[in-house]
């Protein structure tokens, strides 16, 4: 389930092999990113020089403790050098995905943008050049000058691949354009849309949107209108028969992926979530969950919700992807959970993980997640701010939220967590939200990706700018492409690739939003490209053009 929307009942660039997300581990840089490389940093604590750490959860503890101390300092670069390109110390060689879709010789291309820092995450280009396009496909880079039929100046902004929001809902006709204003080109919903993918496709389809669209299969609706099961209900055989062969026929009318969430939709057994990730596994598309377990109170605690979500990686073969892990499955354990992800893929597995760059969550008062908030989460009521509001709650204006079901801000996830999580190798960034009227969101709706950028590249510097973008670009891109080969031409900026372009001031691009006002629009994203049609430029948004395109699985 959303945190934030009601539901009915029910670093390195990955290794091309069979599965685009196969990321190498390298065991001598298996500390990057993780509670590894903050201890190092810190030099305060041991590290075992073979794999992960020399002794068991005091070393982990100790190592969140040491990286919280630190985690509010400033970055410490002067701030100009972090909006340019590095010295080009080599021969100018543009990164090529298609070369027949090169600008032919004394051929004239429709947009140049000129003079801006490209950066493609996937080959590590990042140098000043002129990117061209011609239609929806990138044509030409080059540190030569490129006749076209307009010219758009970016000297000190930097062009990047269109950012890929992996965890959005549907397109309402709204909040996409808020998207757009955070530098969003393809809007992906691996949370769980509604029951019938072709319905969904179809509408948004004719009724056109401004940036990509998709999304998985719901399981939970599944399971409620093909099985008549209730959400704390477990299937017997033949209902698990019935579920797994009404999500097969939603994959193949065009979902990306199968999205299931145990936390919320209790009746999802262990057999269950097996039988899915073997429908995954022979469908060869990703498993998204949302984890069994959110805190660290028994009966269950995060460390099984994840250990889980490896095994049925093991014993099926699919690609598990664990939704926002810095809410569900590593909550005040961040370094042990990525610990369990690093092993699993030296292990082989087929793994990957998103988080949102906000130290609170939101979902709804009277939702199974607050149950025993107190004891599950460890805060208290002044921890607790209702959506649209600036008051924090007391004991009295609690339980007045609780009776209107009101959606509450709950400021549980500690900021060493966000720090550690954002270093990781198979890290992506997905917002869980999509801005709706009356804008009762959660702030990530509007500002997830400017946040990314301004919070942990710039001001903390924990990341580098290339290293955000990739999380934000091309990581997403290749754990769809599983699915749709698509998204192959997605997520880079490279001779023969879609041209989804973001263009924005590395010195200024910001979140605005807030829990009391989500609806304001990041600052610094000055031109949004979607299929090489403009929807944003320094103006604001184009809301005449309406270029996005469907993102379906290659069963379809």
């Amino acid at each position: 389930m959303s945190e934030n929307r009601p539901r009915p009942t029910p670093g390195p660039t990955p290794r091309k092999d069979s599965d685009p997300l196969n990321y190498v581990v390298d065991r001598r840089k298996v500390m990057f990113g993780l509670s590894f490389g903050a201890m190092a940093a810190a030099g305060t604590r041991h590290l075992d020089t073979s794999f992960g750490l020399s002794s068991p959860d005091e070393v982990v503890a100790g190592a969140v403790e040491d990286l919280a101390e630190t985690s509010d300092t400033p970055i410490t670069t002067e701030p100009r050098a972090f909006g340019e390109a590095p010295a080009a110390d080599t021969p100018f060689d543009a990164p090529v995905l298609d070369e027949s879709a090169r600008l032919a010789p004394g051929q004239s291309a429709d947009v140049v943008f000129t003079g801006g820092r490209i950066i493609d995450p996937e080959t590590g280009f990042d140098r000043v050049a002129n990117v061209a396009i011609v239609g929806n496909q990138i044509v030409e880079i080059s540190d030569q000058p490129i006749e076209a039929a307009r010219t758009i100046a970016i000297d000190n902004k930097v062009l990047s691949p269109g950012f890929i929001d992996i965890l959005s809902y549907e397109p309402n006709g709204y909040g996409e354009w808020w998207k757009v204003a955070d530098g969003v080109t393809t809007n992906v919903g691996m949370h769980g849309l509604r029951f019938d993918a072709g319905e969904f496709y179809n509408e948004w389809t004719n009724a056109g949107v401004p940036i990509n669209f998709g999304g998985a299969v719901h399981n939970s609706f599944v399971r409620q209108q093909a099985a008549s099961l209730e959400i704390s209900q477990s299937p017997d055989p033949a209902q698990l028969q019935t579920i797994g062969a009404a999500i097969e026929a939603q994959v193949r009318l065009g979902f990306l992926g199968i999205h299931t969430q145990p936390e919320y939709t209790t009746g999802v057994s262990p057999t269950e979530l097996l039988d899915m990730g073997a429908l995954a596994g022979r469908l060869n598309v990703p498993l998204c969950v949302h984890a069994r377990f959110s805190d660290n109170q028994a009966p269950g605690v995060q460390a099984e919700a994840v250990t889980e979500l490896i095994d049925v990686a093991r014993k099926t073969g699919c690609h598990v992807h664990i939704e926002h892990i810095n809410s569900t499955g590593g909550t005040g354990r961040m370094a042990e959970a990525l610990g369990q992800i690093e092993n699993a893929l030296a292990e082989g597995l087929r793994m990957t993980t998103c988080m949102y760059p906000y130290g609170f969550w939101a979902t709804y008062l009277k939702a199974a997640r607050f149950d025993n908030w107190q004891e599950k989460y460890g805060i208290s009521y002044d921890s607790l701010q209702v959506a649209g509001t600036n008051e924090r709650l007391n004991e009295a204006t609690y339980q007045q939220a609780r009776d209107v079901n009101a959606l509450t801000a709950a400021y549980a996830i500690p900021e060493a967590d966000l720090d550690l999580g954002i270093q990781a190798p198979f890290m992506m960034i997905g917002s869980d939200a999509i801005l709706e009227r009356p804008h009762n969101n959660h702030p990530r709706a509007t500002g997830c990706f400017s946040r990314t950028i301004s919070e942990f590249a710039r001001r903390k510097g924990l990341i580098s700018l290339p290293q955000a973008l990739a999380m934000m670009t091309v990581r997403p891109a290749d754990l769809l492409s599983i699915s749709s080969p698509q998204m192959t031409r997605k997520g880079r900026i490279q001779i023969g690739a879609d041209a989804d372009i973001s263009v924005f001031d590395p010195l200024t691009i910001q979140d605005q939003s807030t829990i009391e006002n989500p609806a304001q629009e990041s600052i610094g994203v000055e031109y949004v490209f979607v299929n090489g049609t403009e929807v944003r430029n320094p103006d604001g948004n184009v809301t005449t053009a309406l270029p996005g395109v469907s993102i379906t699985s290659q069963l379809v």
